[in-house]
């Protein structure tokens, strides 16, 4: 940045009552991207330059967790700074379900919970939320411009970004049609030869978002800005343009996906789903490129993350649900589990983080992490107040290396979907129980992650103390919730 531009921004920072070092904040939130499945974590096939960059230019972390293992309960955690004993959502229910005047959209947060953007929105800064939204639908108490954002862009519903050629995405509370023939997320198709082009529309819609996000950098490059990009790759359906899937090999794909396994069929599923993740990096590259040519870029920081693991097995086929093969691509890099478990690989995230002079550079962090954590830690970086209450704690210290974070209570996850699930983590180990949703619940597991990341070996018999004050903190912490209920498992 310029001194003009320097002193500029500092005026605007002074007149906005802000710190004049006030600092722009842009958090890449990715869709059901694995822990392996970047070359910054481990991957061998799928080529992430742009990611890969970010991790060698800032900080790589190790052991950051999401708030829960699918869509709509972990963007409330990371909104909400609460965890899924406190936070509001817990599944990914339609708003439908409760409010049948909705027709699109999950169920909303109330009025009342403080979020991450409404703290930034009342200090001054600008708000731009981008992509994914699965709070609450529009005109909602969950509404995006309700719960801080000046400025929303993209899917409001979840279901409704299963297609990447839907026929609208939302601006604020319009419809901004894009595709007067969209294409559908589901189909499904038993013979003959699977077309590519069937299935490609002809307005890809995470181009428009990267074009937005770029925009909107644009536009407020002289203030400090606060946004939230939340790219929907690599979740499937799988129809990315045809130039990014030809860049990988042919070889790959021996047989086509027929839609089988759900969602829509496609030639080359290996080298579709590799495609969706290397789109994923070119937005990354394009949001950097942006705030490059605005001046800020190192003024700028940046969180790269994702919302829970990677596609778990699909029904009845070899194929991972929607035709993904994340066995080919080692995409949980050894982690047991996939989206929709507690296990692991369906919590345990990428993280990359990246601010010149604070941050790190080239440095792998094992700091121990959760999504209720980021409401603190970006109140803490950017020097503002938090609401009192949060579940998470302030990382900052940690992430800059100026000091250690301690942890009053245990990182934990309460999870009514896929059968019901419950894990506390308790230092280096995890207590884990599965099927509480079930008429045969399971027993309860436990793994230490020091040694055993890959969580093979079962150690309960041998630390019934874990399992007993694994129960005692689920007890204390998990409040009541009407709309998404479960009993807390006893011993």
């Amino acid at each position: 940045m310029t001194t003009r531009a320097r002193i500029l921004t500092a005026g605007i920072s002074f007149l906005l009552g802000l710190p004049a070092t006030a600092m722009n904040v842009v958090f890449i939130l990715a869709d059901d991207l694995g822990y392996g499945e970047t070359g910054c974590y481990g991957q061998k096939k799928i080529l992430t330059p742009n990611i890969d960059r970010l991790a060698s230019e800032g900080s790589r972390f190790t052991s950051h967790y999401s708030g829960s293992a699918v869509c709509a309960p972990a963007r409330c955690t990371l909104m909400t700074g609460m965890h899924t004993g406190h936070a509001e959502i817990r599944g990914n229910q339609q708003a439908q379900v409760a409010f049948p005047e909705f027709k699109e959209g999950q169920y909303p947060i109330s009025e009342l919970v403080p979020t991450l953007a409404k703290v930034f929105q009342k200090a001054g800064y600008a708000t731009g939320a981008i992509g994914k939204w699965g709070l609450g639908p529009v005109g909602s108490t969950g509404d995006p411009n309700k719960k801080g954002f000046d400025l929303f862009f993209g899917y409001n519903c979840q279901a409704v970004a299963h297609s990447y050629y839907p026929r609208f995405l939302w601006r604020n509370d319009k419809q901004v049609e894009i595709n007067p023939e969209p294409i559908p997320a589901y189909a499904t198709q038993k013979e003959g030869v699977v077309e590519m082009d069937k299935w490609i529309g002809k307005t890809y819609a995470p181009t428009l978002m990267e074009e937005e996000a770029g925009k909107f950098i644009a536009q407020n490059s002289k203030r400090p800005f606060f946004l939230y990009l939340a790219f929907t790759e690599p979740h499937v359906a799988m129809h990315p343009p045809k130039s990014s899937v030809e860049q990988y090999p042919e070889a790959w794909d021996a047989e086509p996906y027929r839609g089988e396994a759900g969602y829509l069929p496609h030639p080359r599923p290996r080298a579709a789903y590799a495609a969706m993740i290397s789109d994923l990096d070119r937005h990354v590259g394009a949001v950097r490129k942006s705030l490059e040519e605005a001046g800020i870029l190192d003024e700028t920081l940046i969180i790269f993350t994702s919302d829970n693991g990677a596609t778990h097995p699909g029904a009845k086929s070899s194929f991972h649900t929607g035709g993904a093969d994340p066995e080919f691509f080692d995409s949980e890099s050894g982690l047991r589990g996939w989206k929709g478990s507690l296990y692991e690989g369906g919590i345990r995230e990428p993280l990359i983080v990246r601010y010149p002079g604070k941050v790190p550079a080239g440095v792998v962090n094992d700091t121990v992490g959760y999504f209720p954590d980021w409401f603190p830690t970006l109140c803490g970086a950017a020097g503002l107040t938090p609401p009192e209450g949060l579940d998470g704690i302030n990382l900052w210290p940690a992430i800059t290396g100026t000091g250690k974070v301690e942890r009053a209570d245990p990182m934990l996850w309460f999870f009514p979907e896929y059968g019901g699930q419950a894990a506390v983590r308790l230092g280096d180990f995890k207590v884990i129980r599965r099927g509480l949703m079930t008429k045969n619940p399971g027993p309860w597991e436990v793994f230490n992650l020091k040694g055993d990341r890959s969580e093979k070996k079962d150690i309960a018999k041998d630390h019934p103390e874990l399992v007993a004050r694994a129960v005692e903190v689920l007890r204390q912490e998990v409040g009541e919730n009407k709309v998404f209920p479960m009993a807390v498992p006893g011993i």
